[in-house]
């Protein structure tokens, strides 16, 4: 896929997941606690969970970037497991669940408002990386997985990993917000 083609799309689904955050801060807190079941997520902790895969996918990608000095290609070519990964993390038309590791888990943590703030903050920082990925290669910069360090995904794949993950989270939030109405 064409370089800038990818970063295009990541912006954009970026930006859309940045209004879908920033209508959040609307609602009460009742409303961004409810859950259906003591054992599924509110909405805050959806986002949450998001915010520590923020944590420590930001700064690294933001170190690689200013380290590089890679010169960017006009093709991007994915990875097998980049892509796999990327994939994945896409929701289905049959749901397909996924366990979140321990420490990625916000389950019954206490949360406030400022969680929405918080992941506001990462969405704008994830729009000036993939901004700044434009001077580098998304092929040959390598970022580190919470799977191990010693698994590493192109660049490009990592952009398209955490915002499919994103994706995935606000479907399962528009799913408590439509069970809570009808609830």
């Amino acid at each position: 896929m064409p370089t800038e083609k990818l970063i295009q799309l990541l912006l954009e689904q970026t930006r859309k997941i940045l209004n879908q955050a920033e209508k959040l801060k609307d609602q009460d807190l009742v409303s961004l606690t409810w859950r259906e079941a003591p054992t599924s997520w509110n909405i805050l902790e959806c986002l949450e969970h998001l915010n520590l895969y923020g944590h420590f996918y930001l700064p690294q990608i933001e170190s690689k970037i200013a380290q590089s000095t890679t010169k960017p290609e006009a093709e991007f070519r994915s990875g097998f497991l980049g892509n796999y990964f990327a994939q994945t993390m896409l929701p289905k038309e049959k749901l397909n669940k996924m366990s979140t590791f321990k420490n990625k888990n916000p389950l019954n943590a206490n949360l406030d408002k400022s969680v929405i703030d918080e992941f506001i903050h990462q969405q704008i920082k994830l729009l000036d990386l993939l901004n700044k990925a434009r001077t580098v290669s998304l092929n040959k910069v390598k970022i580190e997985t919470t799977l191990s360090r010693f698994l590493r995904l192109k660049l490009g794949d990592t952009f398209p990993f955490l915002i499919n993950h994103m994706i995935r989270h606000f479907q399962q939030i528009d799913r408590i917000q439509a069970k809570r109405k009808a609830a």
